[in-house]
């Protein structure tokens, strides 16, 4: 088959004008201009994608949708910690079959979106064999051991069975304010022996923050009321923390890392950690988090990503979306570099950065099309041309056309 577009972005160079796809089975197979694909791979059949851009399938590096059911449930609260007691109070209105609801309307929307790979983090493992993803999925166990730390070998085990029967999966202790570093370790021991991704989130509040560095705030109340042994607290940064009980030269896949002192810095210059950040740009404002410092972490060599969080703090599953709300915080990026962070980057934080995120031969064949419209626009009388990156980054509906694994999902 051969896909044909006005423009293809591959992000693995320049965009191509009047270009095209070739995909055999699941692959792409070769890309490049219309008339040299086309006369390399006579009497393939054509997709005449038209007036529409071309270009890899988004992903997802951080997500719950176990709680896509909970859109619009849960109004902004005062603290952090309030919005943990409100999700608590309404996931204990969930049954399983809730959950299994919630998780399938999650994959239908963000495939909508254009989103071909997700990272989802699930607190229920065990549910995972009901479900069949319509997208390419990782898998990663949410654990918590706060409430019995004794049980941390047992907590992991279970749920590596449970994750067995999944392609792709991994482990996610939740926090370091509700896992324990017994279960951080044990994570880290299950992923060497079976080679999985490994996620938390970190430093994601001021309240995690004061919990840690000074034993006060309402997340150090609200844990205290819950019986969590306090007695890693007021020591410490989150960060500095978890550096201090994990092996930093496993990949992790950081959540957030919104809340961070000037000695976080000296700290990540020194260890020089392997973190692949993923930064929530929707969620973060829900929150009303500390600006994120994406051009300090930039400079520190760190791969940053984007993800949509859970719809408990937005308002869909739209990565165009997060990419445009990471446009108006942060203008001085370019389009073509915000996209990178829903493709190439997001890809490498995978492990799939020979695979997935580019158009390149040999690469999965997961593409996505969008409208393209470019036409250039009137500035004080002059004609200012758009850039398709920009038209990307600006685009807010679901696409009319898809790919994934070489098998088209609807059609434009």
């Amino acid at each position: 088959m051969i896909i044909r577009a006005r423009v293809v972005i591959t992000m693995d160079g320049p965009p191509i004008e009047n270009g095209a796809v070739a995909v055999s089975g699941d692959r792409i197979a070769d890309v490049g201009k219309f008339p040299e694909i086309s006369a390399r791979h006579a009497g393939e059949e054509i997709v005449d994608l038209g007036e529409q851009t071309l270009l890899p399938g988004l992903i997802n590096a951080h997500c719950h949708l176990d709680y896509t059911c909970l859109r619009g449930k849960i109004p902004r609260q005062k603290s952090f910690t309030d919005w943990i007691r409100a999700i608590n109070a309404e996931k204990a209105k969930l049954s399983p079959g809730d959950y299994v609801r919630s998780i399938n309307e999650g994959f239908a929307e963000a495939k909508r979106f254009g989103t071909t790979t997700i990272a989802n983090l699930t607190a229920f493992p065990e549910l995972i064999e009901r479900i069949q993803p319509p997208i390419r999925t990782w898998w990663l166990a949410e654990l918590i051991d706060v409430h019995d730390p004794g049980r941390a070998n047992e907590i992991v085990d279970l749920a590596v069975e449970k994750l067995k029967v999944a392609k792709h999966w991994g482990l996610a202790p939740h926090a370091p304010f509700t896992a324990s570093e017994k279960l951080y370790r044990r994570c880290e021991e299950a992923a060497n022996e079976d080679f999985l991704r490994l996620a938390t989130h970190l430093a994601e509040s001021r309240e995690e923050m004061s919990m840690f560095r000074d034993a006060s705030g309402p997340l150090f109340q609200f844990m205290q009321e819950i019986a969590r042994p306090m007695e890693d607290c007021g020591h410490e940064t989150s960060l500095a923390h978890f550096t201090r009980h994990v092996d930093t030269e496993e990949p992790w896949l950081i959540a957030h890392l919104n809340e961070l002192a000037e000695s976080d810095f000296d700290l990540l210059l020194r260890a020089k950690p392997n973190f692949h950040i993923i930064h929530c740009p929707r969620s973060h404002e829900y929150f009303g988090h500390s600006s994120f410092q994406f051009e300090k972490l930039c400079q520190l060599g760190f791969n940053i990503c984007l993800g949509t969080d859970s719809l408990a703090s937005n308002d869909d599953l739209n990565l165009f979306a997060e990419m445009h709300a990471f446009r108006k915080e942060f203008p001085n990026i370019s389009p073509e570099e915000v996209l990178n962070m829903v493709t190439v980057n997001s890809a490498h934080a995978l492990r799939q950065e020979d695979a997935l995120g580019k158009i390149r031969s040999d690469y999965f064949a997961d593409l996505i099309a969008v409208p393209c419209t470019r036409q250039g626009e009137s500035v004080q009388g002059r004609t200012r041309s758009t850039s398709v990156f920009d038209e990307i980054v600006s685009f807010d509906r679901g696409v009319s056309w898809s790919m994934i694994g070489g098998q088209v999902q609807n059609s434009a």
